[in-house]
């Protein structure tokens, strides 16, 4: 087997070249919080194929720079393709907290039609994180003419929907809001 690193801008991951398996499929593991490059490089050591997708961001949030740090895409997430036979080798990795499972405890299988497609597409998109918005849950406006307005989102397609409430008046009002301008407040 012939172990290559690629690295293309917004992405990082390591491939062998190999016949296809069938038993090994793609496993979501989670890391220590902001371990997730350093538990990559014990994969690249170990010759354990993984997946590790990150994006530009700017270095200092408070002092406005032009440098930039590789960030993590799915922060505490590196993904490994493997066959359970190998699950405790991958375990034992330095950085690794445990496998993200599905219901019953057993390892939750990540589709590899959705993984390669992400390792083969994503360097050709500018990609970085953003919250899952879910019905019920508290979001503050971020932009716009409605800046600083709270309220629940009550539906995430296209738009997210937002109920706002004056409650002064025990009265609401629904407006679409693109996701990209609310902000996820804590319950």
């Amino acid at each position: 087997m012939t172990k290559f690193t690629a690295r293309w801008g917004d992405l990082s991951f390591q491939n062998e070249k190999q016949t296809l398996d069938p038993e090994r499929l793609w496993f979501a593991i989670y890391t220590m919080p902001r371990h997730e490059k350093r538990t990559a490089q014990h994969f690249d050591y170990k010759g354990i194929e993984h997946f590790l997708p990150l994006y530009y961001a700017p270095r200092s949030r408070k002092k406005p720079s032009k440098e930039m740090s590789r960030l993590p895409l799915f922060p505490g997430y590196v993904f490994v393709k493997m066959s359970r036979a190998h699950k405790s080798e991958v375990l034992n990795v330095p950085g690794v907290l445990r496998m993200v499972t599905a219901a019953g405890g057993v390892p939750a299988i990540l589709p590899t039609v959705d993984m390669e497609t992400l390792r083969s597409g994503l360097h050709l998109r500018h990609a970085e994180p953003h919250p899952s918005l879910i019905a019920g849950q508290p979001v503050r406006i971020r932009v716009g003419a409605l800046a600083g307005m709270e309220g629940v989102v009550s539906r995430t397609a296209n738009n997210a929907r937002v109920v706002l409430t004056l409650n002064a008046i025990h009265q609401s009002i629904a407006v679409e809001v693109d996701h990209a301008d609310l902000l996820v407040l804590e319950h």
